[in-house]
């Protein structure tokens, strides 16, 4: 459901608005790019969220977020896209959690190509009040179209209260903490046991989880990867080698599942 509010704001902001977004959940997916594939196809499936506009074209797709955006970049749902909207998640994408997030990894895809993108998250897991969310966002939307594209994203969380209670919308830094934390449980011969759960909050004023706790949206800007040595000397050495030669450097893959495989899963080699 949280599809249909972007597409809306971004239908009114005057844009032709496609929706491309994974035939399930892929909470945790970050900048994956896994997908599914029928006879080296990927798999798309018929789908529309409720509530959007009958005018806009809706497709899902057995992929992983950051793969949608990554392959929209080259024309696969129409034309190369100006914006990327990602969102609105069930859940809040707050702290450095954020790098595990599966809406910031599309977002963080499309910006890497240098399209804008911005990802929205209600803090809820059955959100009661879209409105406000919706609201927010445009605002938010409205702001990023002001700004020159580069390779950064705008990241958006919103609390699932009505619009009358909102404090407002912040700017916010990343808190030192993710909303879910991890600790092992048992280990045994051939497997792991983990636990999950919320993590204990931290008065850290400013951040995006002291504020959105506190009844405010909060707006904080996320980075794709750049390198990043300041103020280190990094390691280098000569190994005597001739060189001259121009060597082939070999790249990664999209990892995809054959047709047999769940979906979302890499099959084993």
């Amino acid at each position: 459901p949280g599809l249909t509010p972007l597409a809306r704001i971004a239908q009114r902001a005057g844009f032709e608005v496609v929706v491309a977004a994974p035939h399930r959940q892929y909470s945790g997916a970050s900048a994956a790019l896994t997908s599914k594939e029928v006879d080296g196809r990927l798999a798309l499936v018929d789908g529309r969220p409720p509530g959007l506009p009958d005018d806009i074209p809706a497709q899902g797709v057995k992929a992983a977020p950051a793969l949608i955006s990554f392959i929209a970049g080259y024309g696969a749902f129409g034309p190369r896209p100006d914006l990327v909207l990602s969102g609105i998640n069930l859940g809040a994408n707050t702290g450095r959690a954020t790098l595990h997030s599966g809406t910031l990894g599309a977002a963080l895809s499309a910006a890497t190509q240098g399209i804008r993108a911005m990802a929205v998250s209600v803090a809820a897991s059955h959100p009661q009040h879209w409105e406000t969310a919706e609201m927010v966002s445009e605002r938010a939307l409205a702001w990023l179209l002001e700004q020159d594209a580069d390779e950064r994203v705008l990241n958006i969380n919103v609390p699932d209260v009505p619009v009358g209670r909102l404090r407002g919308l912040r700017p916010a830094t990343l808190a030192s903490f993710g909303a879910v934390q991890a600790r092992v449980k048992e280990t045994g011969k051939d497997y792991v046991s983990m636990t999950y759960e919320g993590a204990s909050t931290r008065e850290e004023p400013g951040s995006d989880h002291h504020l959105l706790s506190r009844g405010w949206a909060t707006a904080t800007m996320m980075r794709a990867p750049v390198d990043d040595h300041a103020g280190l000397e990094l390691p280098s050495f000569d190994a005597g080698g001739t060189g001259g030669t121009r060597l082939e450097v070999s790249t990664g893959t999209v990892m995809s599942s054959g047709d047999d495989q769940p979906s979302g899963e890499v099959a084993a080699d």
